[in-house]
């Protein structure tokens, strides 16, 4: 489903690439926050160079048939001067915005104010529209300060601000116990977590209901008054659907189409995973009622996402969020920073 080319290289190599027809950026780091000119320069290059994490093995992507991107970042602000060259080169593209209140514990210590954040999401939400932003208030975290009743509240306020900005909130249930750096983040970079008392911060079933049902209720109410939101989890396999919370897709064919539909190539590719061959007219082959089975076989087996690139890499994100599973450590983060260009092929060197 993902096909390759040869290209050239900045250094005059011919390299074999793959060549995707949806790209993520990026589950792994803020891309958009802190390497939008990165990005730019690499689609005006043609491709970039993505490192396995675990192996280190080294991969060229091409940008030659992306049709979409999906942006993940926790601060939009630095890219929307550069979004008018997707729109120049017709490359569809949508938001996952991660908007939490966490400040108070310092969870996220270097991101912009709340009130900052929320204004930059309805900026881009004015200018590229609602259904093409999706608010993340992700993950939900617990302290011994902070019950699901407290953290609803600040949902509350946060959405209160975000009314006919978005159509969709994900969330989901910060991890501690199946990641070693989130665990070891929590206690390091926070007063609030002990090694005693760090796995508290992942929400206990009652809680997680509790959590879900105040979540609907919240729905609910902004419904009452006009504001039609959908909620979903991010890789969660509780089942939530008795309160109207449906499972997410991330990488989400079903919104392509219906935002993209315009975009014939596309819409076969949804329902296909290829790009249509052009007949001896220049036409393109019909698409098939029935779509074929195109979920993401690299991501988690409860990730709804399809199948998709991430150019991503880990220890790239100075948001320093003490939760993030894709950072080691502030000081690895700083090192890799003060390596990168935005001239490089790869995020890392």
């Amino acid at each position: 489903m993902i096909d390759k080319l040869s290209i050239i290289t900045d250094s005059g190599e011919r390299v074999e690439t793959i060549a995707p027809v949806i790209i993520s950026a990026s589950r792994s780091t803020d891309i958009p926050a802190f390497y939008p000119k990165w990005f730019f320069n690499r689609l005006a290059k043609g491709y970039c160079v993505w490192y396995n994490p675990f192996n280190r093995q080294k991969m060229y992507v091409s940008f030659a048939r992306c049709k979409v991107i999906v942006f993940w970042t926790k601060n939009p602000k630095p890219i929307l001067p550069y979004l008018h060259e997707l729109d120049r080169r017709g490359i569809h593209y949508y938001f996952q915005v991660t908007l939490n209140d966490y400040t108070a514990e310092g969870f996220e210590p270097n991101v912009p104010s709340v009130e900052e954040r929320i204004k930059t999401f309805r900026e881009l939400s004015e200018r590229i529209g609602h259904e093409r932003v999706i608010w993340r208030f992700d993950p939900l975290i617990l302290t011994p300060d902070m019950t699901p009743r407290a953290l609803l509240s600040r949902v509350w306020r946060i959405g209160n601000q975000l009314k006919g900005y978005t159509d969709k909130l994900v969330f989901s249930f910060v991890d501690v116990k199946s990641y070693r750096k989130v665990l070891s983040n929590l206690v390091k970079e926070t007063a609030r977590f002990t090694k005693e008392n760090v796995e508290e911060a992942e929400p206990k079933d009652w809680q997680r209901q509790e959590l879900a049902e105040g979540l609907a209720k919240l729905r609910d109410v902004w419904s009452s008054e006009g504001w039609d939101l959908r909620l979903a989890t991010c890789a969660e396999d509780m089942d939530l659907s008795a309160y109207g919370i449906e499972h997410n897709r991330c990488i989400d064919g079903e919104l392509m189409e219906r935002v993209f539909g315009d975009d014939q190539e596309l819409v076969y590719y949804l329902h296909t995973g290829k790009l249509p061959e052009p007949d001896l007219f220049g036409g393109l082959s019909d698409i098939p009622a029935d779509k074929k089975n195109l979920k993401d076989k690299g991501q988690r087996k409860v990730c709804g996402c399809m199948v998709s690139k991430d150019i991503g890499m880990y220890d790239t994100c100075r948001h320093f969020c003490v939760y993030c599973y894709a950072n080691t450590g502030r000081e690895c983060v700083l090192r890799n920073a003060q390596r990168h260009s935005d001239e490089s092929e790869s995020l890392i060197d």
